[in-house]
């Protein structure tokens, strides 16, 4: 057996190369629109931010623009990948009694790694976050798309204060995402390699993460193929 062969012997697919490209192209355009969006809601518009010196062109632009990319971005995702949208909507919203137990051991658990037994394709912190991140997300396109196609008036003056409202709600909510899946805490160690560099995670911190997924993907290779 060569090295590599050992290595992936010891890793397993979390996700494959359509959900990380597509994944990349919503984590590029929101941080775009992030950036760009704080950089106007602080007041700035007199001042071109870093991203409007080096494209040259103005925040306002750069932020309409990335808002209409990321809304096709989301919505390729959901046609060309309408099953993986259906496992990710599905499992976010099951819920168990057992989740609770994984949620009063979470607090310790992100430093020791020792979460609870949970059966989701995603772990029960995820679910509620992905819940959280679509409703908001879906809110600031359809606000994006209001305040693109209205000039002023009462319904400007509310796309604007929701779509501000939203923003303040979804920063910090991508903040902790981006701070457990870089893999800071203790607890999610490794699990940045489900998103990059071949999607491949190693077994250990699978079974720590997801282990009902873990033993599923076991139990699907063990199972002889249909004839």
């Amino acid at each position: 057996m060569t090295t590599e062969d050992g290595e992936r012997s010891r890793s397993v697919e979390r996700n494959n190369a359509r959900t990380r490209w597509l994944h990349a192209a919503v984590y590029v355009t929101v941080l775009v629109l992030l950036l760009t969006g704080w950089w106007l809601t602080l007041g700035q518009e007199g001042r071109p931010s870093p991203l409007a010196e080096l494209t040259r062109a103005a925040d306002a632009e750069i932020h309409t623009m990335a808002g209409w990319v990321f809304a096709g971005v989301a919505l390729l995702g959901i046609v060309a990948g309408w099953r993986a949208a259906r496992t990710l909507l599905t499992d976010s919203v099951r819920f168990r009694r057992t989740d609770l137990r994984w949620f009063a051991r979470w607090p310790r658990a992100v430093v020791t790694g020792r979460f609870g037994r949970h059966e989701g394709h995603f772990d029960p912190g995820q679910r509620v976050a992905n819940l959280v991140m679509i409703v908001l997300l879906l809110v600031l396109i359809v606000c994006g798309i209001g305040l693109w196609a209205v000039s002023g008036g009462p319904a400007f003056v509310w796309f604007n204060r929701i779509h501000r409202w939203a923003t303040y709600l979804f920063t910090p909510v991508i903040a902790g995402h981006v701070l457990i899946a870089a893999g800071v805490l203790p607890g999610y160690r490794g699990v940045w390699r489900a998103m990059h560099l071949g999607g491949r995670l190693r077994r250990r911190d699978a079974e720590r993460v997801w282990p009902a997924w873990l033993e599923r993907i076991d139990g699907d290779r063990r199972r002889p193929p249909d004839r």
